[in-house]
């Protein structure tokens, strides 16, 4: 999965690639991001967001130190600069409906971190109801890396990838974590399917993509859902027969919208 070019329109966009990722250190940081969105305007710039975090200490840091990091991790994940294409979405998405927050904040950091894009086949792979191992997750760090994690980086790695698809809804349970389905909204589609749309795909080859498919929904709830969200004024819809149209008004700025041609 998410086999993605990494092309230099994508990397403006805000995706990120290599082989690292804040799961190195963090999990997806959820309360964080929750808490900082709720307290910010929407217009916040990215100085803004780290006088909250670090200057003020709005997410209860023990010192400053752990504020600098904490904020250099959620920079990570999601960047929080509305210069960044997909931060600047996200934003706007934020609060559109409240339980879309857990997975549009899982596609974010899909989109930026490595390590937890790793992860994805083995949680998709599992149907509702099926255990997901620790010692899985673990092992397949372990082939990936190669032998560049030590063996208790491996288990620290696969231990905050659960937690984060625990806290998007993938996974459920304390100690043994067991596979279901999350609670998917007409936002959380509108999402994914504009991260398809970033990769130069159109028409019914946006619901084929990686970021869609990680909503695990079959094509014809797919379709209902880019319904509402159309219905929502989230993007526009348009559908006859077997052909489709799906576009993103105002989402992207002049810029934005040539790096999108020269990808094409």
């Amino acid at each position: 999965m998410f086999a993605t070019e990494q092309t230099e329109a994508l990397l403006r966009f805000g995706f990120k690639f290599g082989r690292g990722g804040v799961h190195a250190a963090r999990t997806m940081m959820l309360p964080e991001l929750q808490r900082l969105l709720d307290a910010l305007p929407e217009d916040a710039e990215q100085a803004d967001y780290r006088a909250a975090v670090v200057d003020t200490n709005l997410l209860d840091k023990p010192s400053l130190k752990a504020r600098k990091l904490g904020f250099e991790h959620l920079c990570g994940l999601y960047a929080l600069d509305p210069n960044v294409c997909l931060f600047r979405v996200l934003r706007r998405l934020w609060h559109s409906d409240a339980p879309s927050q857990p997975v549009l904040a899982l596609s974010m950091a899909l989109a930026r971190d490595a390590l937890l894009r790793l992860s994805a086949p083995l949680i998709l792979e599992a149907r509702p109801g099926v255990r997901v191992s620790r010692d899985q997750m673990a092992e397949r760090f372990a082939t990936w890396g190669e032998g560049r994690f030590s063996a208790t980086s491996v288990e620290a790695i696969a231990q905050r990838v659960n937690g984060t698809w625990t806290r998007a809804g993938y996974l459920t349970g304390r100690v043994k974590k067991v596979r279901t389905q999350p609670e998917i909204t007409p936002v959380n589609v509108a999402f994914a399917l504009f991260l398809a749309y970033l990769e130069g795909r159109l028409a019914q080859r946006l619901l084929t993509s990686d970021w869609v498919r990680v909503l695990d929904l079959p094509e014809e709830r797919l379709i209902e859902l880019t319904q509402a969200a159309a219905l929502c004024g989230l993007l526009v819809f348009r559908r006859t027969g077997a052909v489709m149209e799906v576009r993103f008004p105002n989402y992207l700025t002049e810029q934005e919208r040539e790096w999108l041609n020269e990808q094409a």
